[in-house]
């Protein structure tokens, strides 16, 4: 990757993290899916099924059909205290790609994150943590072509353990971290982590 990770661990967890429907109803009963310990495990026999990269090409909407997302990306850039900017909170079904990074399915790690919230109730990226491993992430991109993505992983880390070169490192093959907020959830705090879906291409069309 072409930025610092820890600037961008530092904006997944606060900036997409606050927690406004939450922190707005005073109740934690609509809390978003968590993943389950087994999905954290990545399988070898599905990180087995890789594709030959992509030329680059900037995406411009991802597909998750296990979850129901179907949303435009919008590029992101860092701000001016070098940590990644994100998605307008109040377009909730939007989502953004680290556009001076891999673009999705050439090789190396793509990064896609959103929202799971805002003031008026869930956000593009709300079931993320209800993915299973085997599932797909679809990304359009201005080629017209589609990178396919297939699921190794899903994961939740506190904010204090979130591990910034496994999400963000560089790889030998096309891959794909999906981010947004997870963790325990306090009304003083918001979230205190992040979800991160971890996938690789395993084809396109």
């Amino acid at each position: 990757m072409r930025f610092g990770n820890t600037a961008i661990g530092a904006v997944t967890v606060v900036a997409l993290c606050t927690g406004a429907w939450l922190l707005a109803n005073g109740s934690e009963t609509n809390a978003p899916p968590q993943p389950s310990a087994a999905e954290g495990r990545a399988d070898p026999v599905v990180g087995r099924t890789a594709a030959r990269p992509l030329p680059p090409s900037p995406p411009d909407r991802i597909r998750i059909p296990a979850i129901h997302v179907d949303a435009p990306l919008m590029g992101l850039r860092l701000t001016t205290t070098g940590s990644l900017d994100v998605p307008p909170a109040a377009k909730k079904n939007l989502a953004g790609w680290y556009e001076a990074g891999t673009t999705p399915g050439e090789t190396g790690t793509a990064i896609v994150a959103g929202h799971v919230d805002n003031a008026d109730g869930p956000a593009v990226f709300y079931d993320l943590g209800a993915l299973k491993k085997g599932n797909t992430v679809e990304l359009d991109r201005l080629d017209g072509s589609v990178a396919l993505f297939t699921v190794d992983a899903v994961e939740v880390y506190q904010a204090s353990r979130f591990p910034d070169q496994k999400v963000y490192g560089a790889s030998r093959r096309p891959e794909l971290r999906v981010i947004t907020c997870g963790g325990g959830y306090s009304r003083a705090t918001g979230y205190q982590g992040n979800v991160v879906v971890f996938a690789h291409l395993s084809g396109s069309r």
